[in-house]
């Protein structure tokens, strides 16, 4: 298993290449600003960049996927109910995608926005059972994704609870790799420590813990911070429905 992660400061975000070193297939996770860095750690590491995913149509920033999937020769990947013009490999619920010894199941987790997903990466070298899920912006070390870029506060909030109770179905030692740090306009309590376990979360994170709906609905529609810059308008972009 090869992981590698990028702290990004402006916007405040993270971004993952990972994969398998032994059959030299890789992917890329949320790719933002130049696209070198991805290229010059899969050249570094010796893998080929397979797919470069977008875990969604972000709202604080332009996506360097398609930049990237282009310029690597690889399959640029969204969830496949996605409102995009532009092309691009559609993945469900469920699906796998295969990397070599690696593999990276699709988990739909709309709330944050409708098109949201995470994936559940398993190392076959390793053992048969997941290792680390990579959340995007749904669960985060510390909070849980804002709900309204795409939706009203509320109807994005009772999304995102029964997408939060799908990932409460993992393990407690399941790595939590998320999409963003403490900075980002994406969350409210958000920890400078970029990764945690969902066992940490489910103990720690006061969103997390939340069991019942209602409770949570109403936790999510309080305190809701400033929405990012031009949000819509970088939705839009990112989406193809929109020019810069």
């Amino acid at each position: 298993m090869i992981l590698r992660q990028f702290l990004h400061t402006d916007p405040v975000a993270i971004s993952y290449l990972f994969g398998c070193g032994g059959k030299a297939a890789a992917a890329v996770v949320d790719p933002i600003g130049e696209i070198t860095p991805y290229l010059k750690t899969a050249q570094e590491t010796e893998m080929r960049i397979l797919y470069v995913i977008d875990t969604h149509l972000h709202a604080d920033h332009v996506s360097a996927g398609r930049q990237l999937a282009e310029a690597a020769g690889a399959e640029y990947v969204l969830f496949a109910d996605a409102e995009s013009a532009r092309p691009f490999r559609c993945v469900r619920d469920r699906e796998v995608l295969p990397l070599g010894n690696v593999t990276a199941e699709v988990l739909h987790t709309p709330g944050h926005t409708p098109e949201h997903i995470c994936l559940l990466v398993t190392d076959r070298t390793r053992a048969e059972d997941p290792w680390f899920v990579f959340t995007g912006h749904t669960l985060m070390v510390g909070d849980v994704g804002r709900t309204e870029l795409a939706a009203t506060a509320e109807e994005g909030a009772r999304i995102l609870f029964r997408s939060l109770e799908r990932l409460k179905t993992l393990p407690d030692h399941i790595e939590v790799f998320p999409g963003a740090f403490s900075g980002s306009v994406c969350g409210r309590r958000l920890s400078g420590k970029p990764a945690s376990t969902i066992g940490f979360e489910r103990r720690y994170n006061e969103a997390f813990r939340i069991e019942d709906e209602s409770t949570f609905v109403r936790f999510m529609q309080s305190d809701i911070p400033p929405p990012p810059p031009r949000a819509a308008e970088l939705r839009a972009l990112n989406a193809g429905l929109a020019v810069a």
